[in-house]
């Protein structure tokens, strides 16, 4: 296994391929964390075997799980087998598909903690490991201890055999930028600008580490991203690619939202921008549910935190947006959260099989892992095939 410290995947011809290009297969990582998914962990286990199924018919799943839960990872995703078709040969197939794999880590963010993958473009695929610190380290991380998580993306391209490149000590997340495979990046000033990252590096800096590292030529920088998103506004919960020239931007047209402002100022920005290969961007609105989604009595009550542990607060809103769904083969897997936001959540599904009629669009009930924080886009992470 070769690490390849000494270059820079655009000096060697590699780059960032969209997430809407074929995958071989997604990470995932089992969640257990008390802290995200709460001392009964039956509607987040429900909520990642609805995705596991959508993954496992189109596309290869690697499942990383802590050594103490390995058994009740494998009983899991052995019953979800079972019940996913009554074609013996459909389950194989399935089965086949997926690979777990023995791995510690801290919590279950996939997206944020993984390799992100560059390609040559021409069958040759290799990881990034970013250094990771919660959100923030020290300064606004999200809890004490990383060091797990931070190992993860290194560990993984090891244990599956792919060569990858160190970024180390540059700070960044899978969540924090978008590509669309033809030379153009996303992200937001408010994240990847945040003091807790990277704060001995100025905007130029970060830019030409983004271009180095994810074989770029024009990164573009929007203003926010969701209103009380704790990782300092992701991208990927705001604003993604769903083709060369084509976004979708979570948006509202009530005023009296904070989130109006933001998303505002995002299309305004977008609207003045060209791609790297100087198309005009098309924004497609992609509204966000129509009533807050707010934490629940009895939702604190499940938590259980750790100390330096970011905690919640009864009435606290979340940062919840359909544009947070995930490509796999085929398809789009949707955030749905139900309830007053039922209407809403039709609405995004429709939109987006109007945007995307070549693929199914799939609605997954993802409440409960926005509680964790994040949703289906931030559990995931992509590997191209």
């Amino acid at each position: 296994m070769e690490m390849i410290t000494t270059t820079r995947p655009a000096d060697d011809g590699f780059y960032m391929p969209a997430e809407y290009s074929p995958h071989d297969g997604t990470i995932m990582l089992y969640p257990t964390r008390p802290g995200s998914w709460g001392k009964d962990r039956s509607s987040a286990l429900e909520a990642f075997g609805e995705i596991y199924k959508e993954i496992l018919k189109r596309e290869k799943l690697f499942l990383l799980v802590d050594r103490e839960y390995l058994l009740e990872a494998r009983t899991f995703t052995d019953e979800l087998l079972f019940g996913m078709s009554d074609c013996v040969v459909e389950r194989q197939r399935a089965r086949n598909r997926l690979r777990i794999i023995e791995m510690g880590s801290d919590d279950a963010w996939a997206r944020d903690v993984g390799p992100t993958f560059v390609t040559d473009g021409k069958g040759s695929i290799r990881g990034i490991n970013w250094s990771f610190n919660a959100w923030g380290g020290d300064f606004d991380g999200l809890y004490a201890n990383w060091e797990r998580d931070d190992r993860v993306a290194s560990l993984f391209c090891r244990a599956a055999g792919y060569d990858f490149y160190d970024a180390a000590p540059f700070v960044l997340e899978g969540g924090s930028i978008h590509s669309d495979g033809e030379g153009t990046v996303l992200v937001t000033q408010s994240c990847l600008l945040s003091k807790g990252r990277n704060p001995d590096l100025d905007k130029n800096q970060i830019e030409q580490m983004l271009l180095d590292y994810l074989g770029a030529r024009k990164v573009l920088w929007l203003p926010r991203g969701i209103y009380n998103d704790e990782t300092n506004e992701h991208v990927d919960n705001v604003c993604a690619f769903i083709r060369p020239g084509e976004v979708v931007l979570a948006w509202t047209d009530d005023e009296s939202d904070p989130q109006y402002e933001m998303s505002m100022a995002d299309l305004e920005y977008l609207e003045g921008e060209t791609d790297a290969k100087g198309r005009k961007l098309i924004v497609h609105k992609l509204p966000i549910p129509s009533h807050p989604v707010l934490v629940t009595g009895k939702d604190l009550a499940n938590y259980e935190f750790e100390e330096g542990e970011d905690t919640r607060e009864e009435g606290e809103r979340l940062a919840a947006s359909y544009v947070n769904f995930y490509f796999v083969n085929g398809a789009a897997l949707v955030p749905q959260f139900g309830g007053d936001n039922a209407e809403s959540d039709k609405r995004a599904l429709s939109i987006l099989k109007e945007l995307c009629p070549d693929r199914q669009i799939i609605g997954i009930d993802a409440g409960a892992i926005l509680l964790g924080g994040g949703n289906i886009h931030c559990v995931t992470q992509q590997i191209p095939g």
